[in-house]
């Protein structure tokens, strides 16, 4: 169950990492520029977080498969048409309407969990299925940079209609309606809507949600713009560059494997907190050496190395505490969380894009942004607030 859910969850993140290096491919074979190009991966983001928000409350209506199904058939069918798309705005329009169709893969399989599972059981199956679903912005740069040697930047989208197709089989062969009509009757979209406007007027709820958001408006904006950087600016192949990518993903997943004992030690608050201000000060220092004339591959990497894993305490503890207070409405919560956050890191994206030109200082520039504005946030949210005893704040 664990494979299966993580599997589905992680085919839209999947679409985006596999999809990095073909970039500057993509930008060369439409005849289109840097901006243009990343727009087509900012399309894919507003649409993954914004449809999340519509699949949350459907599922309660009408079950969980039945928009999963939908989901991954209209991913499928968009992947289809991003693989035979002959100019830069069709692919940007067709990666909208895929981050639609992945929506489903992002806020269904939570869902699940809580129909399955509740307490122990429930945090031991999400566990497992974040480590599945944190695999691939390891391995989809990699599988990417295959594809694209044996078959250009056209088969990285050949390539997820198949993985789209492969999670319709599995789904159907696997996965039993966890939501039963008896369960769906107080479901409603009057409902929903009174959820997330509840939500919205919380604000500690939604310091924590951007707190993790600008967190990860960084990494967002490192997406976009680190193939660029370091195939074109410095010279990285495609297979290198995944080696690199891989490389700060696996700093992220190693130190979010950290936070249950961490956190008992010293509190979830104490925690976010501590790697808000590491990560922060990290991020700063990148900013300082690229905006006096510095230009090392090394130091970048390096930096975002340590940067990536302090990120990797604050992002799913943030998460944590954002919903401790909402269980009654964890997945409406979970859902508005993830739109959030998704909104916040395309619009980094698009802020930076309007200044890039290739080189490190405008990626630089928007990842030190994003880390203090986390900062700030977490001062203003949180700067209060003791860390509680970790056996009280694991049981809420």
């Amino acid at each position: 169950m664990a494979l299966l859910l993580g599997l589905l969850s992680a085919i839209g993140p999947f679409a985006i990492d596999m999809y990095l290096p073909a970039l500057p491919a993509i930008g060369q074979a439409l005849r289109a520029d840097i901006g243009a190009v990343q727009m087509s991966l900012t399309a894919f983001f507003l649409s993954l977080g914004a449809g999340q928000l519509l699949y949350g409350p459907v599922s309660d209506m009408v079950g969980r498969k039945p928009p999963l199904y939908a989901g991954l058939v209209l991913f499928a069918l968009a992947s289809v048409g991003c693989a035979l798309a002959t100019d830069i705005h069709t692919l940007i329009a067709l990666r909208f309407v895929q981050g639609l169709g992945a929506a489903a893969g992002m806020a269904i399989p939570r869902a699940v969990v809580r129909d399955l599972h509740t307490g122990t059981d429930a945090a031991r199956l999400m566990s497992l299925l974040i480590l599945v679903f944190s695999v691939s912005p390891i391995l989809a740069p990699l599988v990417g940079s295959a594809v694209i040697a044996v078959a250009g930047w056209r088969g990285v989208f050949w390539a997820v209609t198949i993985a789209a197709v492969a999670g319709l089989a599995m789904m159907a062969a696997q996965l039993r309606e966890t939501r039963p009509p008896s369960e769906r009757v107080e479901s409603s979209l009057g409902s929903a809507l009174s959820a997330y406007w509840l939500l919205l007027r919380d604000w500690h709820y939604l310091g924590l949600v951007f707190i993790g958001g600008f967190a990860m408006a960084g990494f967002f904006t490192y997406l976009a713009n680190s193939s660029f950087v370091m195939i074109d600016h410095y010279g990285l192949s495609p297979a290198l560059y995944s080696v690199a990518f891989g490389v700060n993903a696996a700093a992220f997943i190693g130190a979010s494997q950290l936070t249950g004992s961490l956190g008992e030690r010293f509190g979830l608050v104490g925690l976010v907190k501590f790697g808000v201000v590491a990560s922060g000060m990290a991020m700063l220092a990148m900013f300082a050496y690229f905006a006096a004339g510095g230009d090392s591959l090394w130091v970048l990497i390096v930096l975002y190395f340590i940067a990536s894993g302090f990120m990797g305490l604050v992002i799913p503890t943030t998460g944590v505490l954002a919903l401790e207070m909402h269980g009654a409405i964890a997945g409406t919560a979970s859902a508005l969380l993830g739109t959030l956050q998704m909104l916040t890191g395309a619009l980094a994206m698009a802020v930076v894009g309007l200044f890039t030109d290739g080189r490190p200082l405008p990626m630089v520039t928007g990842m030190a942004g994003g880390a203090l504005i986390a900062l700030v946030l977490t001062w203003l949210t949180l700067g209060s607030v003791r860390s509680e005893p970790t056996r009280r704040t694991q049981q809420a």
